[in-house]
């Protein structure tokens, strides 16, 4: 127990400041004296000082005579807010330091250097308690770029008394606000859209990013595309290719160099390449020992490069080189990262499987099929597929170069036959899915694979691959296999928008977190800074320490029992709201808990920007 000097006794300090806070938490108010908002809780009360009641706010009587804070102000450290409204963004001159003219390491009740005790905690305000307001946020509170006459000013819903001394500030419930729509005025996390929500499987927490799945595939995407060899390992690649460099192979070596591959009749590699022109990566499939007889050919790649589908790797140019050492031609496609295995021998695949495989498969053929050229490369090995549903057909364009015949008036005199080849080509590629083997494609077989099909299968795929593999009085169409597919094209393209809802929703997780990194990072080029300026001391005083008490409230709270407080939500939290810098108040304790600072995000913003602008200035030669 201690006596003051009238001999009249007071509590514990510690139930005192205790009931300091608790009062100030329930009357909305920022206790600070016109010359510090530091509240040193080691300070002796003065009894004879009135309780502060904010005017419009009704108090309990049970609650009257709690709360009291000394006018005496001769032993508080210097200034930190020279005029008693900067507690408000509105009246914060530009420019001025909150911490300007004094020092936290200059005042008796402060010591920065002290180690962090196991019983300290941060205390937020709670705003939801306050008088006229809703969820946190000032009644009729909308968004910043609004104009004037839309909302009333800060300075209006927030008013000061000053009393003996000492300065209340409170939001008083009798402003006339407007009663619009309420939007919060920091940025926020909302839940996922319920079409969405109800479509993927129900997690025990929700998250802020993107699931494990979904960021193994980009990073597994983003690790081949930054892959690189060892050039002293690997002689036989050159190390640039025409205005490409840095190849990297994509299939696995040849198992002899005379091995030719079954579609286009030659040695093939595949390489991934970056362009020198716009540092994108490329795909390059060399040809191996094709010597280029004659350019007319060209026409005919131009007809390629304008063809742009989502179901078609696109070609972007034909070159010959003599950079392997002998002559060859390269053709040039856009760099997609999807696996080259097509057909597994596993269990049947499901009937709408192989439906989403014909619905893009088709659309490719009929986008080549209507421009006048034959695809020509409608193989399993040159079907490339990403997780289970999505295709692209590669190689496109090789086969018109390899087989161009420049004694022919007319380029594209033999595309119907190719297109013709193509459908029988989508057949066998058809049945091989239903009967996942390519085994079911061969002569001997193809009756066992029909029997397959009719058991296990709609009558719709059996037609469907009778149709493409048998022979016609007439030329076969692509068109044609529209009406079999009938209702199934909507449920593919309902299928594909539904995947395109998921990937938005899982990117809406991620659209913050780059700011909130760029936010962290200024933060640790401030806090903790050994010296600048010669000033060994600029990282603990001023607008500095106030920073370095709020990454403590950030990451260095701990439970009633001493445990560290570990939330992600309140770090993102907290930060969105420093970001957009709204006017919400939270107190700041002190390492050795003997004062709190009572500020707002706004503050805080301000000389988080104050402090990282000195920094810039300086590392920009300014200084």
């Amino acid at each position: 127990m201690a006596l003051d000097t009238k001999g009249r006794e007071f509590g514990e300090q510690d139930r005192v400041s205790d009931r300091v806070k608790k009062h100030a938490i329930r009357l909305g108010i920022c206790l600070h004296t016109c010359h510090s908002v530091i509240i040193c809780l080691k300070q002796t009360p003065n009894p004879t000082a009135s309780e502060f009641i904010p005017k419009g706010v009704q108090v309990p009587s049970s609650h009257l005579g709690a709360v009291s804070q000394s006018p005496a102000v001769g032993s508080y450290s210097p200034a930190i807010f020279t005029n008693p409204m900067m507690s408000t963004p509105a009246s914060l001159a530009p420019g001025l330091s909150l911490s300007a003219g004094s020092s936290p390491l200059h005042s008796p009740k402060i010591t920065p250097h002290a180690s962090p005790t196991p019983h300290r905690h941060g205390h937020v305000l709670n705003h939801s308690s306050f008088p006229g307001t809703a969820d946190g946020l000032p009644v009729g509170q909308v968004v910043a770029n609004a104009s004037p006459v839309e909302a009333p000013s800060l300075a209006a819903m927030v008013q000061n008394e000053t009393v003996r001394g000492t300065t209340y500030f409170y939001t008083d419930p009798r402003v006339n606000q407007h009663p619009g729509m309420v939007f919060p005025s920091y940025h926020v996390y909302p839940s996922p859209s319920p079409n969405v929500a109800y479509m993927q499987p129900k997690a025990n927490a929700p998250s802020f990013f993107m699931p494990d799945e979904l960021r193994q595939d980009l990073i597994n995407r983003h690790l081949l595309t930054m892959s690189q060899i060892d050039q002293s390992e690997n002689p036989d690649i050159p190390a640039e290719v025409d205005n490409y460099h840095s190849l990297f192979p994509l299939e696995p070596p040849q198992t002899s160099p005379m091995q030719k591959s079954n579609t286009f009749g030659y040695t093939t590699t595949c390489y991934k390449a970056i362009s020198s022109k716009d540092c994108m990566p490329y795909c390059l499939r060399r040809i191996h020992g094709f010597r280029l007889a004659n350019t007319k050919c060209m026409a005919l790649v131009d007809m390629w490069k304008k063809i742009q589908h989502s179901n078609i790797v696109s070609l972007r140019e034909v070159f010959t080189t003599k950079a392997f050492g002998e002559h060859s031609i390269v053709g040039l496609f856009y760099f997609e990262l999807f696996q080259f295995y097509f057909i597994s021998n596993k269990c049947l695949l499901p009937e709408s499987l192989i439906w989403a495989y014909v619905v893009q498969l088709s659309s490719a053929l009929r986008t080549i099929h209507s421009v006048g050229l034959g695809c020509r490369v409608v193989h399993p090995s040159k079907i490339l597929i990403n997780g289970k549903t999505r295709l692209r057909i590669n190689c496109v364009g090789i086969f018109d170069v390899l087989t161009f015949d420049g004694h022919q008036v007319n380029p594209l005199a033999r595309s119907p036959q190719f297109q013709q080849e193509d459908l029988a080509a989508l057949g066998k590629i058809v049945l091989a899915l239903a009967c996942n083997s390519i085994a079911g494609i061969q002569h001997d077989t193809f009756h066992k694979a029909m029997d397959l099909v009719a058991l296990n299968y709609s009558p719709d795929l059996k037609n469907l691959i009778v149709y493409l593999l048998s022979g016609q009085s007439r030329p076969r169409s692509v068109n044609d296999i529209m009406p079999m597919i009938g209702a199934r094209f909507y449920t593919q393209l309902d299928a594909a928008q539904m995947r395109s809802d998921v990937v938005e929703e899982e990117l809406a997780k991620e659209v913050q977190n780059g700011r909130l990194f760029r936010l962290l990072a200024r933060m640790g080029t401030i806090n903790e800074r050994p010296e600048f300026q010669k000033d060994p001391s600029w990282s603990e005083t001023g607008d500095r320490y106030l920073l370095k008490l709020f990454r403590d409230h950030l990451f260095h709270q701990v439970t009633e029992t001493g445990a560290p407080w570990v939330d992600l939500g309140h770090i993102v939290h907290c930060l969105n709201k420093l970001d957009a810098g709204i006017p919400e108040k939270l107190s700041l304790v002190s390492r050795d808990e003997k004062s709190v600072l009572v500020v707002t995000y706004a503050d805080l913003k301000r000389c988080f920007d104050n402090a990282f602008s000195e920094l810039l200035a300086a590392a920009n030669g300014q200084l």
